[in-house]
């Protein structure tokens, strides 16, 4: 019996909610610093980054109970995490809502998301540095990809540059760059452990790079388009005062960028990922119901 992929992606997200679990165990540590850890990390996400990780490696010919393939998944998610905690924070979108819960500064101060976001931070490499099955090298490139993406030329300067420049008139070249440090490089670093773990060769690897900038371009656009409603789990309008590409360009022209971007994708998904087509599948799945919420709420059901 063949499965489908929503039953795949279900069997794949309840192993991987168990090993980030055991990464991550209840009675391990006491204290609020590790409670805030465990309560950012194992509430229910979208957990894109890591199904697409272990997605897109078995694309690639990895084996998907490769001892540390869970890990890597588990690493990035944290670093994810680590990320929302601090973009939340006061000092920066003064977010009181992410995944339907109050955010974490609200629930144990500021010191205390500070600390679990660092703290949650350092985990993630320490997690890399004994996963099981992956050589040393191949240790250290995934976290020189990992440190790269997150540091100051990339997730850090798209945060700066959200923050500092957002609120000023802005092109749309400017738009987009911010978008890919803020978006596309954690993306890019999910890709580029993926294929160290199933040892690509290097042009795989470019064409992730490719495929990574038109996914964290797509995921910023539907951010944007869905920035007044309710239903995403976090505070509406945070983009209110902000020079996005809907406040440039309407939202019916972001609405066409936005399925171009999807379809590019695809495409460079397709040529990297030679022996399945899970990831593809996946990808495609969540877009599709992206796009057809965007475009009854929109009224956008002509530019399809």
């Amino acid at each position: 019996m063949t499965l489908s992929h929503e039953d795949d992606a279900k069997i794949l997200l309840s192993a991987f909610e168990q090993r980030l679990e055991q990464l991550l165990p209840a009675g391990e540590q006491v204290g609020q610093v590790y409670a805030a850890m465990r309560d950012a990390t194992l509430i229910a996400g979208k957990r894109m980054r890591p199904l697409l990780l272990v997605l897109a490696a078995t694309d690639m010919g990895c084996k998907r109970e490769q001892p540390g393939l869970l890990d890597l998944a588990c690493a990035i998610e944290m670093v994810h995490v680590a990320s929302l905690i601090l973009d939340d924070m006061p000092c920066m979108d003064n977010a009181q809502m992410r995944r339907g819960r109050p955010t974490i500064h609200c629930q144990y101060g500021e010191n205390v998301a500070i600390l679990s976001a660092v703290a949650l931070l350092s985990h993630a490499f320490n997690v890399i540095s004994r996963a099981p099955a992956l050589t040393h090298e191949a240790k250290a490139r995934a976290i020189a990809e990992l440190s790269m993406s997150v540091g100051h030329m990339g997730l850090v300067q798209g945060q700066f540059r959200d923050l500092n420049e957002a609120r000023q008139a802005q092109n749309v070249d400017e738009i987009l760059l911010t978008n890919e440090l803020k978006t596309s490089s954690l993306f890019n670093a999910t890709l580029q452990l993926a294929a160290i773990a199933a040892q690509a060769p290097p042009a795989v690897n470019e064409r992730l790079r490719f495929f990574a900038r038109d996914l964290g371009q797509a995921f910023q656009l539907i951010d944007d388009l869905t920035d007044g409603s309710n239903t995403t789990g976090k505070d509406p309008h945070q983009d209110e005062d902000k020079s996005t590409l809907v406040a440039v360009l309407g939202a019916q022209t972001v609405f066409q960028r936005l399925l171009e971007h999807v379809n590019s994708a695809d495409q460079h998904l397709a040529t990297a990922c030679q022996h399945g087509s899970a990831a593809r599948r996946y990808i495609r799945a969540w877009f599709d119901k992206q796009l057809s919420h965007i475009s009854q709420s929109l009224s956008l059901s002509e530019c399809q």
